[in-house]
């Protein structure tokens, strides 16, 4: 039984939760993952197909990397409708553009400028304030805090009348000094507080009461009609219960990201509370404006394009979300759904359907399940992942199933774009059980239409080839951090997708992708596209965020 819902919190507060993504922002401070303007792009277009609300782009001030990222989101996306898919929703407004600023007026300079295209933009300033935080990074006092935080707020409201403010690690701040520092920014005029659990420290019942009490200590929260926002991290994995607890006490924003991703353990995960509101909007007294149906599509791009697998169990979007392998729950699924099945899966996305393709599948049914798939992709990059298709198909020697597809798609569409890029022209690998396996490649670089090629050993064959690879281009000060390779599809053939990390000397980290049913061959060509995105990415600079 859920705990009685306070009617008090909810009644005073309207019935629809304000759904805040940060995945371009606080999910790709995620170790290993960089997304280049492009493809931030990409996932914002895919957010505004789902229906949030606020897209925070970046933080413009880190590089001028993030800067230009957070400009072209937008420009392309807060510029256009929410994923209208009908005339009657052509008039839909835009989401929000959001851009993370310290409260410094060089910070909320920076996110003025890049939000400046956006029909809708809002300015998110931060200062923290933890007894820890004050005494190790700020070294200030309390009074020269709170005086910070309002010249803040008041600079950011002289550009944009959306202006969120963020008490960093509020739930390790004094209640009493979190009230001043929260009266103040309403004072000076935002117009949504935010309480970040920065370190994922609260638990249910605390942080609800904190969320009440605010609302309780000041009366202007209400009387001017200021959001209530939680963004909380997942350290001890209650980022989504102290988020709907949260909810439960007044908050009418929440900060989520895509499948959770994050710095350490991640954020409150996108998919789990906005079903979770959904699902229990009996109990919870609100509700939200998210297109469900595209939560695993969002998901799988975010996957596809980060590196970072989701793993099967996960609520909500994960492979067995909705697979049911006991002969009891079999019985009762078959008999009626709802037995064991408290969501419909196709108000995630998920129906079940297969796309069946095979290698005599000819142009016309490719077109039709990428058409369905909903994925956007030029001539160019449909004629290339067609070929790919027919490679695989032929490779497989039966059905290229739908999740295949979208492989295939998404490794043509995040492939390195041509201009001084290297590309992988050929590559063999020998292994023997008495020697260390031999690898050679030739790489084109496209700079120039030269070709070069190299030879490299290493304790197994992905290492030889990309021994190979840095023999062939001379790369120095570059180093395999992470690789990890996900089987997508099903059989012996199925197509394995790839994502490695590497590190360059100034410690910058980058991922690439690619997906083929050649493990090795994959594994060389998204090792090829990490060493493209670290020359054509501007390193991020290290900075404290909520």
């Amino acid at each position: 039984m859920g705990s009685p819902i306070d009617h008090a919190a909810t009644d005073a507060f309207g019935a629809d939760i304000t759904i805040f993504d940060t995945t371009l922002r606080d999910g790709e401070q995620s170790p290993g993952i960089s997304l280049d303007a492009r493809e931030k792009v990409e996932i914002a277009e895919q957010l505004a197909r789902l229906h949030v609300d606020v897209i925070e782009a970046g933080f413009s001030a880190a590089s001028p990397g993030d800067f230009d990222a957070v400009k072209a989101v937008a420009e392309q996306v807060g510029n256009a409708t929410r994923g209208a898919e009908s005339d009657a929703e052509s008039d839909r407004e835009p989401p929000v553009i959001a851009a993370l600023a310290r409260a410094m007026e060089s910070d909320i300079e920076a996110a003025a400028k890049s939000l400046a295209p956006a029909r809708r933009h809002r300015i998110h300033t931060f200062l923290s304030t933890s007894d820890i935080h004050r005494k190790y990074m700020l070294k200030a006092t309390n009074d020269e805090i709170l005086d910070q935080a309002s010249r803040a707020v008041e600079l950011a409201r002289s550009y944009t009348d959306d202006v969120e403010f963020s008490p960093q690690d509020a739930t390790r701040t004094d209640f009493e000094f979190l009230v001043d520092i929260v009266a103040a920014a309403v004072e000076a005029g935002a117009t949504t507080v935010n309480i970040p659990d920065t370190v994922g420290y609260a638990l249910p019942f605390d942080f609800g009461q904190w969320i009440k009490q605010l609302h309780e200590r000041i009366p202007a929260i209400t009387e001017r009609g200021v959001v209530v926002s939680v963004h909380c991290h997942n350290d001890l994995g209650l980022a989504v219960a102290n988020s709907l607890e949260a909810v439960r006490m007044g908050a009418r924003q929440v900060e989520v990201a895509v499948n959770g991703i994050g710095e350490r353990a991640g954020n409150c995960s996108l998919e789990e509370v906005v079903m979770a509101i959904r699902t229990r909007k009996d109990l919870l007294g609100a509700d939200h404006r998210v297109n469900t149906p595209e939560l695993t599509r969002t998901s799988r791009m975010v996957s596809s394009l980060t590196g970072y697998g989701v793993q099967k169990n996960k609520a909500v979007v994960g492979e067995n979300a909705f697979a049911h392998e006991s002969g009891i729950h079999q019985h009762g699924v078959l008999a009626d759904r709802l037995t064991y099945e408290i969501m419909k899966s196709e108000d995630v996305g998920v129906d079940g359907s297969q796309i069946v393709l095979g290698k005599h599948s000819g142009r016309h049914a490719f077109r039709k399940a990428v058409d369905e798939l909903g994925l956007d992709v030029t001539d160019e990059q449909f004629q290339s992942a067609f070929r790919r298709f027919k490679d695989v198909a032929d490779a497989k020697g039966g059905l290229v199933d739908t999740s295949e597809v979208r492989a295939i798609i998404m490794s043509e569409t995040t492939t390195a774009p041509p201009d001084d890029a290297l590309v992988l022209e050929s590559f063999e690998v020998t292994t023997g059980s008495d020697q260390p396996p031999k690898a050679s490649v030739t790489i084109r670089m496209t700079a120039t239409g030269d070709t070069v090629t190299g030879t490299g050993t290493g304790d197994g064959p992905v290492n030889a080839a990309c021994e190979a690879v840095r023999d062939a281009v001379g790369i120095d000060g570059v180093t395999l951090t992470g690789f990890h390779v996900a089987a997508v599809g099903s059989g012996i053939e199925a197509i394995g997708q790839v994502a490695v990390t590497v590190e360059v000397s100034d410690g910058g980290t980058f991922t690439g992708r690619a997906a083929t049913t050649d493990i090795v061959g994959a594994s060389v060509q998204a090792y090829v596209d990490a060493l493209n995105r670290s020359q054509r990415i501007t390193q991020r600079t290290e900075e404290f965020r909520p």
